[in-house]
């Protein structure tokens, strides 16, 4: 809202530097440090609040992580914090007139609304398994489908609703509509759907370790946030042959308010932690990143950028497959990890848990820059 306050200012008075906030880089940067303060400043308020209403975590006995217990207590549904420090600036300096902000914000929002239910369940109603899982996979399937619906019908991206950027490969897209234009969206949007889905349980399933989730979260945001960028701009994505996507510069603008306010959440967040961001802050922040890459049409980059969260999900598949099979066949399941999500496999080892999050943001880093690098290396 304040971009078109600040830019009538501007064609009306005419003042001194009111100009620079019609630059997506400036707004960017400014939201961002909003989204950070905001989560800084206001995340004590709302963790004192969790504390006062007695939404805290309880342990899980028979798990094997005994010394997660001394966790046990610690505020959850910090992801409040993470969704007010990412909707505030971006209603504020997200162009009101950009569908791509409005839509972004309507997968965090309904995203965290499923998570909240989810962790209200667990802590008020004190029953661990949550929110029913066919209820829990309804909402996240809503919220794809709605997704999806708007990605392909809305009529100002039919000319690339069902393109996707082939990473590696120069001047190669993928469309979704190989079976005819007309039935394109038999395949499309049952990939919106799965996309959504995945990112959303695969940062609920790495939300086990204290800052492990939101680092991992704001590293793979950055990297969006350059894709969004550059995507938006045609000189730019001329010279990396890229799909030219009018309008997706808005969503840097996003991504840069989601970095701040992960980076705020740490503050809170890294061992030992204060506040848990419980499914409120982790299905909200995998459908994010699931629904930019989507909407600037990278989301075959998603198993490089989400590397970390791949791996994650794929050692519990991994681990679930193989202990049913070898049950069925031998009488007595088998484990190939010492436990699951792989984040818990370390801590068996004896590996402490600050250094398995700075070594998983390490990766994360690394996995950042190739899925960057990419646009050139085609």
């Amino acid at each position: 809202m304040l971009y078109w306050l600040l830019d009538w200012i501007n064609q009306h008075y005419d003042p001194p530097g009111f100009g620079a906030f019609g630059f997506i880089t400036v707004r960017a940067a400014i939201a961002g440090s909003m989204a950070l303060l905001i989560s800084i400043l206001f995340g004590k308020k709302i963790i004192t609040m969790l504390q006062r209403l007695q939404l805290k975590e309880t342990f899980r006995e028979g798990i094997g992580l005994d010394h997660h217990k001394a966790k046990s207590g610690t505020p959850s549904m910090g992801g409040l914090i993470i969704i007010l420090a990412i909707v505030i600036p971006s209603v504020l300096w997200i162009n009101p007139g950009s569908v791509y902000g409005w839509m972004i914000l309507f997968v965090v929002i309904s995203l965290g609304i499923v998570g909240f239910f989810d962790d209200y369940i667990k802590i008020i109603k004190k029953d661990k398994d949550g929110l029913l899982k066919r209820m829990k996979l309804a909402g996240q399937i809503t919220v794809g489908l709605i997704l999806g619906l708007f990605l392909y019908f809305y009529p100002a991206f039919s000319d690339y609703n069902t393109m996707s950027t082939v990473p590696f490969i120069k001047d190669a897209n993928i469309n979704y509509a190989f079976l005819g234009e007309s039935l394109g969206w038999l395949i499309y949007i049952p990939v919106v759907i799965f996309i959504i889905t995945a990112l959303s349980n695969s940062v609920n399933l790495t939300d086990g370790l204290d800052g492990l989730a939101a680092g991992t979260t704001a590293i793979a945001g950055m990297a969006l946030g350059v894709l969004a960028y550059v995507s938006g701009r045609v000189d730019y994505s001329g010279y990396l042959d890229l799909l030219f996507l009018p309008g997706t510069g808005e969503l840097a603008i996003f991504c840069a308010a989601l970095v701040g306010a992960c980076f705020g959440f740490l503050w809170y967040n890294t061992y030992p932690a204060q506040v848990f961001m419980g499914d409120t802050g982790s299905l909200a922040l995998g459908g994010a990143i699931g629904a930019v890459a989507l909407m600037v049409h990278k989301e075959l980059l998603l198993p490089i950028l989400c590397g970390i969260f791949f791996m994650e999900t794929l050692s519990v598949i991994i681990q679930t497959t193989w202990f049913k099979y070898t049950k069925n066949k031998y009488g007595e399941g088998r484990r190939i990890f010492l436990m699951t999500p792989l984040h818990h496999h370390f801590e068996k080892k004896g590996w402490a848990e600050p250094k398995i999050v700075v070594r998983f943001w390490i990766v994360a880093v690394m996995l950042a820059v190739i899925t960057v690098v990419t646009l050139k290396l085609r």
